[in-house]
């Protein structure tokens, strides 16, 4: 994957509070993807620069963004209502920015999560899909699917991407979630990754190639489901 330069900018969340954005858009990009950070790194992460530049790569523009705790640098994520609150903005910056193309919304952990609870809240104006780059369904030994309920009042296409070793997202769980959802949800394993999307030297493969893989069905998904 090659670098792509990005365009750095300010994203105004209310009158006295803005976090910091990339934008990598190109040429005759088919459609934008709004994606936020997990927990414990920002959007300048390798692991975001890699999604972008594959992205890129595969024609598709993204804006990636920090929440505010993170724009501050702090360690403790932001509240929901806040977090709610920096994915809006973000996706306002990405409609008055690529009016024309199609916005999906979305992010890795933390981020997807924020995501999609405020598009099941509220629909967020213009996008027409999720992507989650691992969903974080419960925390690590804590295996639960309270965190899925909010999914139901989502109402747009969704794509989890998940990896089979991810000990956020047991299968037996996750699995019956997704179905749950029906054709609106699509789920694609990428067999022996964790939750940050690293196989093991034993596997086989490496990681360039499962997020190649990953990447690859982001793209062929866009193209069905909201292209």
């Amino acid at each position: 994957m090659t670098a792509e330069a990005a365009e750095r900018l300010r994203i105004e969340i209310g009158s006295d509070q803005a976090v910091s954005g990339l934008v990598v858009q190109p040429p005759q990009p088919r459609a934008c993807y709004m994606f936020a950070h997990g927990a414990g790194a920002g959007m300048t992460h390798k692991s975001m620069e890699t999604v972008a530049a594959g992205l890129a790569e595969r024609g598709i523009a993204s804006l990636r963004y920090q929440f505010a705790y993170m724009e501050k640098g702090g360690k403790r994520p932001d509240p929901p209502a806040v977090a709610h609150a920096t994915v809006r903005a973000a996706v306002a910056e990405a409609g008055r920015r690529f009016a024309s193309l199609p916005l999906i919304a979305g992010g890795r952990s933390f981020g997807g999560r924020m995501t999609s609870q405020a598009q099941a809240l509220s629909p967020l104006p213009g996008v027409r899909g999720l992507v989650f780059l691992g969903f974080p369904l419960h925390p690590a030994g804590k295996p639960s699917s309270e965190r899925a309920r909010h999914l139901a009042d989502v109402t747009i296409p969704m794509l989890f991407l998940q990896g089979t070793r991810d000990a956020l997202a047991e299968l037996s769980l996750l699995e019956p979630v997704v179905k749950g959802l029906g054709s609106r949800a699509a789920l694609h394993l990428l067999d022996g990754a964790d939750h940050s999307f690293h196989v093991l030297k034993s596997s086989g493969r490496n990681d360039r190639a499962v997020m190649d893989e990953a990447l690859d069905a982001f793209a062929t998904w866009v193209d069905r489901a909201v292209g």
